[in-house]
């Protein structure tokens, strides 16, 4: 009942999430349950630890409420025999969330990012967002608001138009306002744009006199565009190109993958040190240095050999040959990081797989002698502690995969720091639930206080 309850409010948080993309682009019905279905098991990771959490704590808290437990212990049962066939039950369940973590999400979320592709290449309105610059065939367009049936209605539009011969953008064009026109039975859209400005760069013949930055301009009431869509209407919602991303990998593609980008990474280090190496003549340097420091011996100064002229274009060619140096290190090891960032990602997709079993086993530990401590049932207290100690999960693990994903921290650390926090409140919880210890002793906390009390006021005799 809970899994179900926190599943709907997920898929509506999803829903809210998506809703540009959704609402009023004339989608059939069958496309939205398919994208809903498609998105459900993203969310799954999210709700089942904390089904877990907030059903145990209900459980146990309304048992021991009831004086169950207390008449169990009178019987001869002990909590963790209580408990027996529950962990049986949590032991299957985790091992079922492992496999649905290996399987059915890198699935759905290849098939959930494909048919969103697809879905704004069926329907042009979709292709343009607000904001941004969008690419709807040999045009980039923005706008700065859509309305109207099916956003076909735009204001504030910037249009770069590019150049067929991979030229760059030469044209720019900017209205006030415009409509979208299309027809189900032509492969053309058609853009009506009003009250605006068509700018050109002109390209001179003359090479000096493209230092002016020439270009021309018009002003126009109304200006049509038709954008071919052939190509984009060739879509089947069913195809599926889109693979390049980690969370569609199961465990043995993921290990395929890292091993692949490991070496590939370690094959261009190798491959740059070598050319660095060949630039500065490191290598020439190593082979002779023995015949050299037997049959020369340097001067102190070497640039004294050569007259001012010589020495200034020697410092100068050292001068570029460093910096061109550090240029080409400094680039080499931006996409060295990015690359490493991209391995990261991929050990904590692998990783992510064996945390989502382990939580849930996690979270029934720290559910269940929690509900017996505290002797609350129902959706009021147990929520309160379900939602903080999910929370604080969430919030940890988010912020090791964050870290870890800068190259900061290590992926394994990053993604099992939620739960090596998390898990010595689990073993605290269950001992002092095991032995009916109370959550909080306050006969600890105020024993010394009452030291304190009583040699300040020492009780009269």
């Amino acid at each position: 009942m809970v899994f179900i309850i926190l599943l709907f409010i997920f898929i509506l948080q999803s829903v809210w999430l998506f809703i540009a993309e959704l609402a009023g682009k004339d989608l059939d019905f069958p496309m939205v349950i398919k994208f809903l279905l498609f998105a459900i098991p993203r969310i799954i990771p999210l709700v089942l630890p904390l089904s877990v959490l907030l059903s145990s704590i209900m459980t146990f808290g309304n048992l021991a409420e009831n004086y169950e437990f207390a008449a169990m212990k009178s019987a001869g049962i002990s909590l963790q025999r209580a408990m027996r066939s529950l962990i049986i039950f949590i032991t299957i369940l985790s091992i079922v969330a492992f496999t649905f973590a290996n399987n059915v999400i890198p699935y759905a979320e290849y098939k959930f990012i494909n048919f969103r592709r697809n879905i704004a290449q069926l329907k042009p309105a979709m292709a343009i967002a607000e904001g941004q610059f969008s690419d709807v065939g040999l045009y980039s367009i923005k706008v700065n608001k859509k309305s109207g049936i099916n956003g076909n209605t735009l204001t504030g539009i910037t249009i770069h138009k590019k150049s067929p011969m991979g030229e760059g953008n030469k044209t720019v064009i900017k209205a006030k306002n415009g409509l979208l026109i299309s027809s189900e039975q032509s492969n053309t859209l058609q853009m009506v744009l009003n009250d605006g400005y068509y700018y050109e760069d002109v390209i001179p013949k003359k090479y000096e006199d493209r230092i002016k930055v020439p270009f021309a301009k018009s002003s126009f009431k109304k200006y049509n565009i038709n954008i071919d869509l052939s190509k984009l209407n060739k879509v089947d919602v069913n195809n599926e190109s889109v693979s390049n991303t980690n969370t569609m990998l199961n465990i043995s593609e993921l290990n395929y993958t890292l091993d692949s980008l490991h070496k590939n990474m370690k094959t261009e280090v190798l491959s740059f040190s070598e050319n660095i190496n060949q630039r500065i003549g490191m290598q020439r340097i190593i082979k002779n240095d023995l015949v050299f420091n037997k049959t020369k011996t340097l001067p102190s100064n070497l640039l004294s050999k050569y007259s001012n002229d010589k020495k200034l274009n020697i410092l100068n060619f050292a001068i570029s040959n460093i910096e061109n140096n550090l240029l080409s290190i400094s680039g080499t090891n931006t996409e060295l990081e990015f690359k490493q960032k991209n391995i990261n990602g991929h050990i904590l997709a692998f990783y992510d797989k064996f945390v989502i079993a382990f939580a849930c086993f996690l979270m029934f530990f720290i559910g269940a002698p929690l509900g017996a401590i505290i002797r609350k049932g129902g959706l009021g207290l147990p929520i309160v502690f379900a939602v903080l100690i999910f929370i604080t999960f969430h919030f940890i693990n988010t912020f090791g995969k964050r870290i870890s994903q800068e190259n900061q921290l290590s992926p394994f650390l990053g993604a099992w720091m939620s739960t090596l926090i998390l898990l010595p409140l689990a073993i605290l919880l269950t001992y002092r639930a095991t032995n009916d210890i109370g959550l909080i002793n306050m006969d600890i906390i105020m024993a010394p206080f009452q030291k304190i009390y009583q040699k300040i006021f020492p009780p009269s005799k």
